[in-house]
């Protein structure tokens, strides 16, 4: 018998068919040191290919630390060629073994990645699955929230009332400050850069024209969305994402309740309600701005720039921008809560359906305000 320097862990036994290591004493943490260096200097004194059997009959104590050293011993040998069997493994192990055994062979190969048509067909065609799931999620949410206000019409005692008060004072009130501020600096920069241009051509009073369509038609209830959505719906999507994933949404439904209901259903009513009146005020805001630079930067009085806003605007340009408002917070609202309640169980799941929620809502409310321009083009608005 040749026994490995290991304080009676390991023995090896040779013969003409192979080696059987015998495996001895406690395969636990506080020996992890030791037996690391028995592994290597057995795995180095060992020449392949030869069949081993090894026998862990004599093993007094084992934990994750053991079990995790006789797997990586097993795996080199066996990459190595060599017939490998294990033996004697008592039934207080097993478990353990095999978790640790099938944990430890899914390793990731690392391949060097080389572009290829196929590889990106096949790209294109993962992404076009994804997105479809995505809106079938989507679609799935939208007749959920569909259902909910249809149960709650019937009962309206089951409404949330003073949840959806707090969401939109959250959403809403506590939003304007920021809003007014972001529109009126918009306002500002839209003003300064026409009469920089337009100047060039004598057409000053033009200016006004462009800031009071742009501002009500598209540009005011474009920032506003965009700002709720990374605002208010970054917090819908950390939120339900942080109740699933302390399984809270889980014991709502054992109790009874509709997550649906009890928590999706007030915060989208919140961003519905509150959004038409940020566009509002964000509007306003940006309007004041440019006349502010009209005055200061451009030398034309507010009392002009009103009478000549007067004359550029109509109630259709309002009515435009403010009936967007509402079908924007919709899909913000969608978006979150849907991302939301895609949340794994680890944080990282968390950031990632947080960034896929804002990035997916702004794009969206892009492409609605697109699909509005071209609607109300085509009606003569």
């Amino acid at each position: 018998m040749t026994a490995i320097p290991s304080q009676s862990l390991l023995h090896v036994t040779t013969d003409a068919g192979g080696a059987q290591l015998i495996a001895a004493g406690d395969w636990t943490a506080p020996n992890a040191l030791l037996l690391d260096q028995t592994i290597k200097a057995f795995l180095v004194a060992t020449p392949p290919p030869q069949a081993v059997s090894v026998d862990l009959a004599n093993i007094a104590e084992l934990d994750t630390f053991g079990a995790w050293h006789l797997a990586n011993l097993v795996r080199e040998l066996r990459s190595r060629g060599t017939e490998t069997g294990i033996s004697g493994v008592n039934d207080r192990f097993a478990d353990m073994l095999a978790l640790v055994g099938k944990a430890s062979e899914e390793r990731v190969v690392s391949t060097e990645r080389r572009w290829t048509p196929a590889a990106t067909l096949e790209a294109v065609g993962r992404a076009t699955v994804e997105a479809w799931q995505s809106f079938q999620l989507l679609l799935n949410m939208l007749g959920a929230i569909c259902a909910a206000i249809w149960r709650t019409i019937r009962n309206p005692s089951t409404f949330r009332f003073t949840s959806a008060v707090h969401h939109i004072d959250r959403v809403g009130f506590q939003a304007i400050p920021i809003i007014l501020l972001i529109t009126f600096l918009i306002g500002c920069i839209i003003a300064q850069q026409g009469f920089f241009h337009f100047r060039k051509f004598g057409a000053d009073d033009y200016v006004v024209d462009m800031v009071g369509i742009l501002v009500l038609r598209e540009i005011g209830v474009l920032i506003v969305a965009i700002m709720v959505a990374g605002r208010s719906g970054s917090s819908y999507t950390a939120e339900l994402g942080s109740m699933k994933m302390r399984e809270e949404i889980d014991a709502l439904r054992t109790m009874g309740f509709d997550p649906i209901q009890v928590l999706v259903l007030p915060r989208v009513l919140a961003l519905v309600i509150a959004l038409p009146i940020l566009t509002f005020l964000g509007s306003m805001s940006a309007l004041y701005g440019g006349e502010l630079v009209a005055w200061l930067y451009g030398g034309m009085s507010p009392d002009i720039f009103v009478a000549r806003l007067k004359d550029a605007i109509s109630i259709t340009h309002f009515k435009v921008g403010m009936i967007k408002a509402p079908f924007m917070a919709l899909i913000i609202g969608v978006v979150a809560c849907t991302e939301g309640m895609r949340v794994g169980g680890s944080a990282e799941s968390l950031g990632i359906r947080t960034t896929a929620s804002v990035v997916t809502a702004i794009f969206l409310v892009i492409v609605l305000d697109g699909l509005f321009a071209i609607f109300f083009a085509s009606i003569g608005m």
